[in-house]
């Protein structure tokens, strides 16, 4: 029978072991977390096939960390992971929805049900982005239509009463997307206006210069 400082040194290999597993782990999910986030990035730049590579390179992560997730449930299953699989749910959605226009599901994208409605309460953000950027390039349709799928998005998780109940987090990013919802409402009914004003101020002056040339004749 091991004596027990035997058995104890048996521990001390055994927990050292198991920190630097937790040290690389722990790595790999801020490196994934870090890749959504430059994927992001890459769609607002509108470097598409870039940003793909990366949510590609993400996904395959994400599936052997889910494959470690048998060895080290109690590593794995941290609020880390929770957070690097919402990133990666937010990019996902977000890309999904600048190439196709539609909703990708959260088992296309591997992920856990309460991780994807965190992320895709957070690409409303996203969308605010992509509305300035279309209202600075002049395009007011373009920014009417992204704040369309901001108020789809919105009131499609409103409508879910009961995962306020259930998915932790989820009311206080609601809160957060209405005021971005109704500023950037806001900031496109404002520029609607401008431009509704320069047309008719256009309209006026090409009229006063037709009824001028039309008195000269």
């Amino acid at each position: 029978m091991p004596s027990l400082k035997i058995t104890l040194e048996g521990i001390r290999k055994e927990l050292k072991e198991k920190e630097k597993v937790r040290e690389n782990l722990q790595k790999t999910m801020r490196k994934t977390t870090s890749l959504s986030k430059q994927a992001i990035l890459l769609a607002h730049q509108e470097k598409l096939k870039e940003a793909k590579k990366l949510i590609e390179t993400v996904r395959e992560i994400i599936s052997k960390l889910n494959e470690a997730a048998a060895t080290y449930p109690d590593i794995i299953y941290s609020g880390l992971y929770n957070a690097a699989r919402q990133e990666f749910s937010e990019a996902s959605i977000f890309l999904h929805l600048i190439e196709e226009g539609n909703f990708i599901t959260p088992e296309e994208i591997m992920v856990p049900s309460v991780d994807y409605v965190l992320g895709l309460a957070d690409v409303i953000g996203e969308y605010r982005r992509l509305t300035l950027d279309a209202l600075r390039k002049g395009s007011v349709k373009e920014a009417e239509r992204c704040l369309q799928t901001m108020d789809e998005i919105y009131i499609e998780l409103m409508a879910m009463d009961e995962a306020y109940m259930l998915v932790p987090g989820l009311r206080r990013k609601c809160d957060i997307a209405r005021r971005i919802i109704e500023t950037t409402r806001g900031d496109v009914t404002q520029e609607v206006r401008r431009d509704s004003l320069e047309k008719y101020l256009k309209h006026f002056e090409n009229l006063q210069r037709r009824k001028a040339q039309a008195r000269k004749g």
